[in-house]
């Protein structure tokens, strides 16, 4: 990747996997405008790219991300703040468009919480396929402390990973949790020894990128529509699929793979 990054650092630690980790470790990588400029960059390089099939996003230092930043250090929000009506403009153009984009990705997206994700952090990690988060990994929602709202995509992401009861008590009572709690409330897929945190989700994205291509975006696409479908709907989204999969050069070298009891070598085609 050509482009040079202050808020954001972008490497590619195995074989098509690329890496992208909020660098602004003295805010507990908090995000401003500029970093949310640079994540929409990166995300998108990532989606059109095909030489890269998984992303890890993580965070420097001691936390994940821990929202908004508050301090007054961002120059263009501390500007925007002024006027009352800038607010909204201020998040379509910020953080909402990386939780789009991030939507939109229809390659595997691992969140590896390093530390605390709270408030529009727990948002990111939310909007990341799956969550890997070492067992010293606080999360929650802070926005109710400061007065403020779950506005970056948590009110939509928050029951739908947790229940509308503990997304709603979360919320109102600025709840943060520990790495355990946090998985069995759904917040978190798996649970792994600080430590081990960049080995195994350097692993978990290895073994993604290895798969293939073509079935593993329709498959996430099929899951991502399939949310807001009925059964029937959903069965339909699935035939039309696999009429672009099944007769791919893929599934004939994993058919032969399984037979001749070597590991396929997919192409995406």
């Amino acid at each position: 990747m050509a482009a040079t990054f202050q808020d954001i650092l972008v490497d590619y630690p195995a074989e098509r996997v690329m890496r992208i980790t909020l660098n602004r470790p003295a805010r507990m990588n908090a995000y401003t405008t500029r970093m949310c400029e640079e994540l929409v960059a990166a995300l998108e390089t990532y989606l059109r790219d095909d030489a890269y099939g998984a992303l890890i996003l993580t965070g420097a230092g001691k936390g994940f991300c821990s929202g908004g930043d508050v301090s007054g250090e961002d120059e263009h929000r501390s500007d925007l703040m002024k006027a009352q009506l800038s607010h909204g403009r201020e998040m379509r153009d910020g953080m909402h468009r990386v939780i789009l984009k991030l939507a939109q990705t229809d390659k595997p997206v691992i969140a590896a919480l390093n530390g605390a994700a709270v408030a529009g952090g727990l948002t990111l990690a939310l909007s990341c396929d799956m969550r890997l988060a070492a067992d010293t990994a606080k999360l929650g929602d802070t926005s109710g402390r400061f007065g403020l709202l779950p506005d970056e995509g948590g009110a939509w992401l928050f029951p739908r990973a947790m229940g509308f009861d503990k997304a709603l008590k979360m919320t109102l009572l600025g709840e943060v949790y520990g790495a355990a709690t946090a998985r069995e409330l759904g917040l978190v897929t798996e649970v792994v020894p600080a430590g081990e945190l960049e080995a195994e989700a350097l692993s978990l994205a290895s073994r993604l990128a290895k798969g293939a291509p073509l079935a593993m975006r329709l498959a996430k696409q099929m899951m991502l529509r399939g949310r807001d479908m009925t059964l029937e709907q959903s069965l339909g989204d699935a035939a039309m699929a696999v009429m672009i999969a099944n007769p791919s050069e893929d599934v004939r070298e994993g058919v032969k793979a399984f037979f001749e009891k070597r590991a396929p070598a997919f192409k995406g085609r």
